[in-house]
């Protein structure tokens, strides 16, 4: 059985992304959670070659980067990735360019699940990167006609966008009509409810996340144990 070590629930983005994609298509694993300390990276290491998350392990094999396992794990689960070859190039691309760009999102609105914010303000970086975002999910919306964004099913490129449906949520951030439907579609999936569940109950706090939210704007409400 699969392997799959993360961090916090409540701040791990990267580590949502291959949780969601094992979990919503229903293939085994074991979680282990390692929360974040200020010792991480020489706890992580004894895990993680990087000494980051998420890692996989299956068996002797150890998989330490998000976009690895996903490409590890289709050559052993085809629906990993869209069945068309159009639509699974698009959604190799649209999550290469999550995992590799879309900074000032990133950097602006840390992933953390249990708050609501009225951000200060929103650069132009950030509008920048928003209106990317819209354009890339109604793309896919439309090119391949499903919920998804590569179709009916939900496959790897909508488990790299699964942290923004949690940032737009928190941050109330502006995208399209579409995005929106698209963003509450992900936010209603079962998985990705289990997620915010657990990641409620967290009782552990990280300060250097803490600060970088608190940073972004007001904190209207803080939903979390």
């Amino acid at each position: 059985m699969y392997q799959l070590y993360i961090a916090n629930k409540n701040y791990s983005s990267w580590s949502l992304r291959p949780w969601i994609l094992l979990s919503q298509l229903g293939l085994p694993f074991e979680e282990i959670i390692v929360p974040f300390t200020d010792t991480n990276w020489d706890s992580f290491r004894s895990f993680s070659p990087s000494g980051k998350v998420p890692c996989l392990t299956d068996g002797e094999i150890t998989v330490w980067d998000s976009l690895a396992i996903a490409e590890y794990l289709a050559e052993d689960h085809p629906e990993i990735w869209p069945e068309s070859r159009e639509a699974r190039t698009w959604a190799r691309c649209a999550s290469a360019e999550m995992h590799s760009g879309f900074n000032a999102l990133r950097n602006t609105c840390p992933m953390n699940v249990g708050i609501r914010v009225r951000p200060h303000q929103h650069s132009e970086a950030l509008l920048k990167d928003l209106a990317r975002l819209s354009e890339l999910w109604e793309q896919g919306l439309n090119l391949f006609g499903g919920h998804f964004l590569a179709g009916k099913k939900f496959t790897a490129v909508d488990a790299f966008f699964a942290p923004v449906a949690f940032r737009i949520q928190s941050y109330d951030l502006p995208v399209s009509p579409a995005a929106k439907a698209y963003t509450e579609r992900l936010l209603n999936l079962q998985s990705m409810m289990e997620w915010e569940e657990e990641a409620l109950k967290e009782v552990w706090r990280e300060e250097e996340h803490e600060r970088e939210t608190q940073e972004v704007g007001i904190i209207l409400q803080d939903l979390r144990a």
